[in-house]
Protein backbone atom coordinates (compact mmCIF):
# COMPACT_ATOMS: atom_id res chain seq x y z
CA UNK A 1 0.00 0.00 0.00
CA UNK A 2 1.58 3.27 -1.16
CA UNK A 3 1.41 6.30 1.09
CA UNK A 4 -0.44 8.30 -1.57
CA UNK A 5 -3.33 5.81 -1.25
CA UNK A 6 -3.54 5.96 2.55
CA UNK A 7 -6.22 8.36 3.78
CA UNK A 8 -6.24 9.51 7.42
CA UNK A 9 -9.39 9.10 9.47
CA UNK A 10 -11.41 12.02 10.76
CA UNK A 11 -9.66 12.28 14.13
CA UNK A 12 -6.25 11.76 12.55
CA UNK A 13 -6.95 14.52 10.03
CA UNK A 14 -7.99 16.85 12.85
CA UNK A 15 -4.85 16.04 14.85
CA UNK A 16 -2.58 16.48 11.84
CA UNK A 17 -4.25 19.82 11.08
CA UNK A 18 -3.69 21.08 14.62
CA UNK A 19 0.00 20.15 14.76
CA UNK A 20 1.36 23.01 12.55
CA UNK A 21 -0.71 25.61 14.42
CA UNK A 22 0.46 24.26 17.77
CA UNK A 23 4.04 24.26 16.53
CA UNK A 24 3.86 27.94 15.54
CA UNK A 25 2.30 28.93 18.88
CA UNK A 26 4.89 26.99 20.88
CA UNK A 27 7.77 28.40 18.84
CA UNK A 28 6.47 31.94 19.36
CA UNK A 29 5.96 31.41 23.09
CA UNK A 30 9.49 30.07 23.49
CA UNK A 31 11.03 32.92 21.46
CA UNK A 32 9.02 35.50 23.41
CA UNK A 33 10.05 33.95 26.73
CA UNK A 34 13.77 33.97 25.99
CA UNK A 35 13.65 37.48 24.53
CA UNK A 36 11.95 38.81 27.67
CA UNK A 37 14.50 37.03 29.84
CA UNK A 38 17.15 39.28 28.32
CA UNK A 39 14.95 42.38 28.42
CA UNK A 40 11.73 42.26 30.49
CA UNK A 41 10.56 45.51 28.86
CA UNK A 42 10.93 44.12 25.34
CA UNK A 43 7.97 44.99 23.09
CA UNK A 44 8.93 43.14 19.92
CA UNK A 45 7.61 39.72 20.97
CA UNK A 46 4.93 40.25 23.63
CA UNK A 47 3.80 37.24 25.60
CA UNK A 48 0.64 35.37 24.73
CA UNK A 49 -0.84 36.75 27.95
CA UNK A 50 -0.16 40.32 26.80
CA UNK A 51 -1.77 39.60 23.44
CA UNK A 52 -4.82 38.17 25.21
CA UNK A 53 -5.06 41.32 27.32
CA UNK A 54 -4.77 43.45 24.19
CA UNK A 55 -7.56 41.52 22.50
CA UNK A 56 -9.81 41.94 25.54
CA UNK A 57 -9.03 45.66 25.74
CA UNK A 58 -9.71 46.31 22.05
CA UNK A 59 -12.80 44.08 21.89
CA UNK A 60 -14.59 44.64 25.18
CA UNK A 61 -13.32 47.86 26.77
CA UNK A 62 -14.86 51.06 25.30
CA UNK A 63 -12.37 53.54 23.92
CA UNK A 64 -11.83 56.52 26.24
CA UNK A 65 -12.24 59.09 23.48
CA UNK A 66 -15.07 57.70 21.37
CA UNK A 67 -16.65 55.06 23.59
CA UNK A 68 -16.48 52.53 20.73
CA UNK A 69 -15.37 48.93 20.92
CA UNK A 70 -12.50 49.43 18.51
CA UNK A 71 -11.94 45.85 17.36
CA UNK A 72 -15.56 45.35 16.32
CA UNK A 73 -15.80 48.80 14.73
CA UNK A 74 -12.64 48.18 12.71
CA UNK A 75 -13.81 44.69 11.76
CA UNK A 76 -17.20 45.91 10.56
CA UNK A 77 -15.73 48.70 8.45
CA UNK A 78 -13.07 46.48 6.89
CA UNK A 79 -15.47 43.64 6.13
CA UNK A 80 -17.93 46.08 4.59
CA UNK A 81 -15.26 47.41 2.23
CA UNK A 82 -14.00 43.93 1.45
CA UNK A 83 -17.51 42.56 0.89
CA UNK A 84 -18.59 45.34 -1.47
CA UNK A 85 -15.32 45.19 -3.40
CA UNK A 86 -15.40 41.42 -3.85
CA UNK A 87 -19.10 41.46 -4.74
CA UNK A 88 -18.45 43.97 -7.54
CA UNK A 89 -15.40 41.99 -8.70
CA UNK A 90 -17.41 38.75 -8.76
CA UNK A 91 -20.22 40.39 -10.74
CA UNK A 92 -17.72 41.68 -13.28
CA UNK A 93 -16.07 38.26 -13.45
CA UNK A 94 -19.35 36.54 -14.20
CA UNK A 95 -20.63 39.03 -16.77
CA UNK A 96 -17.44 39.94 -18.61
CA UNK A 97 -15.82 36.54 -18.14
CA UNK A 98 -18.73 34.71 -19.73
CA UNK A 99 -18.98 37.28 -22.52
CA UNK A 100 -15.25 37.03 -23.31
CA UNK A 101 -15.18 33.25 -23.10
CA UNK A 102 -18.40 32.56 -24.99
CA UNK A 103 -18.67 35.28 -27.64
CA UNK A 104 -15.69 35.43 -30.06
CA UNK A 105 -16.22 39.09 -31.04
CA UNK A 106 -16.18 40.17 -27.39
CA UNK A 107 -13.10 38.02 -26.79
CA UNK A 108 -11.25 39.64 -29.69
CA UNK A 109 -12.17 43.08 -28.41
CA UNK A 110 -11.61 42.81 -24.65
CA UNK A 111 -9.19 39.91 -24.06
CA UNK A 112 -5.99 41.73 -25.14
CA UNK A 113 -6.93 44.87 -23.21
CA UNK A 114 -7.81 42.88 -20.09
CA UNK A 115 -4.59 40.86 -20.29
CA UNK A 116 -2.60 44.10 -20.41
CA UNK A 117 -4.63 45.87 -17.72
CA UNK A 118 -4.27 42.94 -15.31
CA UNK A 119 -0.48 43.38 -15.38
CA UNK A 120 -0.63 46.86 -13.85
CA UNK A 121 0.32 46.68 -10.14
CA UNK A 122 -2.86 47.96 -8.42
CA UNK A 123 -0.93 49.63 -5.58
CA UNK A 124 0.74 51.97 -8.09
CA UNK A 125 -2.59 53.52 -9.07
CA UNK A 126 -3.72 54.07 -5.48
CA UNK A 127 -2.70 57.77 -5.57
CA UNK A 128 -4.74 58.18 -8.76
CA UNK A 129 -7.77 56.65 -7.04
CA UNK A 130 -7.39 58.99 -4.06
CA UNK A 131 -7.15 61.99 -6.41
CA UNK A 132 -10.09 60.83 -8.52
CA UNK A 133 -12.47 59.56 -5.84
CA UNK A 134 -11.19 61.27 -2.72
CA UNK A 135 -10.19 59.64 0.55
CA UNK A 136 -13.59 58.07 1.25
CA UNK A 137 -14.92 54.56 0.80
CA UNK A 138 -15.09 54.62 -3.01
CA UNK A 139 -11.33 54.74 -3.52
CA UNK A 140 -10.71 51.83 -1.13
CA UNK A 141 -13.40 49.68 -2.73
CA UNK A 142 -12.17 50.64 -6.20
CA UNK A 143 -8.66 49.44 -5.32
CA UNK A 144 -10.02 46.04 -4.28
CA UNK A 145 -12.05 45.78 -7.49
CA UNK A 146 -9.18 46.85 -9.74
CA UNK A 147 -6.78 44.53 -7.94
CA UNK A 148 -8.95 41.41 -8.12
CA UNK A 149 -11.48 41.74 -10.97
CA UNK A 150 -9.10 41.44 -13.97
CA UNK A 151 -7.65 38.14 -12.79
CA UNK A 152 -11.10 36.82 -11.87
CA UNK A 153 -12.46 37.81 -15.29
CA UNK A 154 -9.61 36.04 -17.09
CA UNK A 155 -10.04 32.95 -14.92
CA UNK A 156 -13.78 32.87 -15.61
CA UNK A 157 -13.27 33.37 -19.34
CA UNK A 158 -10.81 30.48 -19.42
CA UNK A 159 -13.30 28.32 -17.51
CA UNK A 160 -15.88 29.05 -20.22
CA UNK A 161 -13.38 28.14 -22.94
CA UNK A 162 -12.68 24.85 -21.13
CA UNK A 163 -16.31 23.73 -21.49
CA UNK A 164 -16.31 20.81 -23.97
CA UNK A 165 -17.29 22.02 -27.42
CA UNK A 166 -19.50 18.95 -27.81
CA UNK A 167 -21.85 20.20 -25.11
CA UNK A 168 -22.30 23.53 -26.88
CA UNK A 169 -22.92 21.80 -30.22
CA UNK A 170 -25.56 19.57 -28.62
CA UNK A 171 -27.30 22.61 -27.13
CA UNK A 172 -27.30 24.33 -30.53
CA UNK A 173 -28.66 21.18 -32.15
CA UNK A 174 -31.53 21.14 -29.67
CA UNK A 175 -32.39 24.70 -30.68
CA UNK A 176 -31.12 26.57 -27.62
CA UNK A 177 -30.61 30.30 -28.00
CA UNK A 178 -27.42 32.05 -26.92
CA UNK A 179 -29.14 33.28 -23.75
CA UNK A 180 -30.42 29.79 -22.93
CA UNK A 181 -26.95 28.33 -23.42
CA UNK A 182 -25.46 30.98 -21.12
CA UNK A 183 -28.04 30.50 -18.35
CA UNK A 184 -28.47 26.72 -18.55
CA UNK A 185 -25.12 25.46 -19.79
CA UNK A 186 -22.36 27.98 -19.14
CA UNK A 187 -23.44 29.60 -15.88
CA UNK A 188 -23.92 26.36 -13.87
CA UNK A 189 -20.47 25.16 -14.92
CA UNK A 190 -18.74 28.47 -14.32
CA UNK A 191 -20.17 29.44 -10.92
CA UNK A 192 -18.15 26.83 -8.94
CA UNK A 193 -15.01 28.12 -10.66
CA UNK A 194 -15.95 31.69 -9.76
CA UNK A 195 -16.24 30.71 -6.10
CA UNK A 196 -12.85 28.99 -6.24
CA UNK A 197 -11.33 32.07 -7.85
CA UNK A 198 -13.03 34.26 -5.25
CA UNK A 199 -11.41 32.24 -2.48
CA UNK A 200 -7.98 32.66 -4.07
CA UNK A 201 -8.59 36.38 -4.62
CA UNK A 202 -9.27 37.00 -0.94
CA UNK A 203 -5.52 37.14 -0.23
CA UNK A 204 -4.71 40.03 -2.59
CA UNK A 205 -8.02 41.67 -1.66
CA UNK A 206 -6.95 41.78 2.01
CA UNK A 207 -3.56 43.21 0.98
CA UNK A 208 -5.18 46.00 -1.05
CA UNK A 209 -7.67 46.71 1.73
CA UNK A 210 -5.03 46.96 4.46
CA UNK A 211 -2.84 49.14 2.22
CA UNK A 212 -5.66 51.56 1.45
CA UNK A 213 -6.76 51.77 5.08
CA UNK A 214 -3.21 52.36 6.24
CA UNK A 215 -2.73 55.31 3.89
CA UNK A 216 -6.07 57.12 4.18
CA UNK A 217 -8.71 56.02 6.66
CA UNK A 218 -10.07 56.75 10.11
CA UNK A 219 -11.20 53.21 10.87
CA UNK A 220 -10.53 49.67 9.81
CA UNK A 221 -8.11 46.91 10.71
CA UNK A 222 -5.32 48.28 8.53
CA UNK A 223 -5.80 51.77 9.92
CA UNK A 224 -5.51 50.53 13.50
CA UNK A 225 -2.34 48.54 12.81
CA UNK A 226 -0.56 51.51 11.26
CA UNK A 227 -1.89 53.88 13.92
CA UNK A 228 -0.42 51.99 16.87
CA UNK A 229 2.87 51.15 15.17
CA UNK A 230 4.28 54.53 16.23
CA UNK A 231 3.92 53.40 19.86
CA UNK A 232 5.51 50.01 19.14
CA UNK A 233 2.31 48.40 20.43
CA UNK A 234 3.21 44.97 19.12
CA UNK A 235 0.63 43.33 21.40
CA UNK A 236 -2.13 45.16 19.48
CA UNK A 237 -0.48 44.74 16.08
CA UNK A 238 0.04 40.99 16.44
CA UNK A 239 -3.47 40.60 17.86
CA UNK A 240 -4.92 42.34 14.82
CA UNK A 241 -2.76 40.24 12.47
CA UNK A 242 -4.05 37.05 14.10
CA UNK A 243 -7.61 38.40 13.96
CA UNK A 244 -7.31 39.24 10.25
CA UNK A 245 -5.95 35.75 9.60
CA UNK A 246 -8.86 34.21 11.48
CA UNK A 247 -11.39 36.31 9.54
CA UNK A 248 -9.78 35.33 6.25
CA UNK A 249 -9.84 31.66 7.23
CA UNK A 250 -13.52 31.81 8.21
CA UNK A 251 -14.44 33.55 4.95
CA UNK A 252 -12.53 30.93 2.97
CA UNK A 253 -14.27 28.06 4.78
CA UNK A 254 -17.68 29.68 4.32
CA UNK A 255 -17.12 30.01 0.58
CA UNK A 256 -15.97 26.39 0.40
CA UNK A 257 -19.08 25.27 2.32
CA UNK A 258 -21.25 27.34 -0.03
CA UNK A 259 -19.63 25.72 -3.05
CA UNK A 260 -20.08 22.22 -1.65
CA UNK A 261 -23.71 22.86 -0.78
CA UNK A 262 -24.72 24.64 -3.98
CA UNK A 263 -22.55 22.63 -6.38
CA UNK A 264 -22.04 19.30 -4.66
CA UNK A 265 -21.54 17.60 -8.04
CA UNK A 266 -18.33 19.59 -8.46
CA UNK A 267 -16.80 18.05 -5.31
CA UNK A 268 -17.77 14.39 -5.73
CA UNK A 269 -14.61 13.03 -7.34
CA UNK A 270 -11.92 15.13 -5.65
CA UNK A 271 -10.88 16.58 -2.34
CA UNK A 272 -11.25 20.30 -1.75
CA UNK A 273 -8.64 22.46 -0.07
Amino acid sequence: MRIINLRPGRLTSLALGIVPFAGVIIAYAVASHYRRLENPADKLLPSLEKMGEAFWRMAFVPDRRSGDLLLWLDTFDSLMRLGVGMAVASLLAITLGIAIGFIPHVRSSLAPFLATFSLIPPITILPILFISFGLGEVSKIALIVIGTAPVMIRYTAQSVLDIPREMIIKAETLGASVWQMITRLVLPQVLPKVISCLRLSLVPAWIFLISAEAIASTSGLGYRIFLVRRYLAMDVILTYVVWITLLAFVLDRLLLALSKRAFSWNHLERDSL
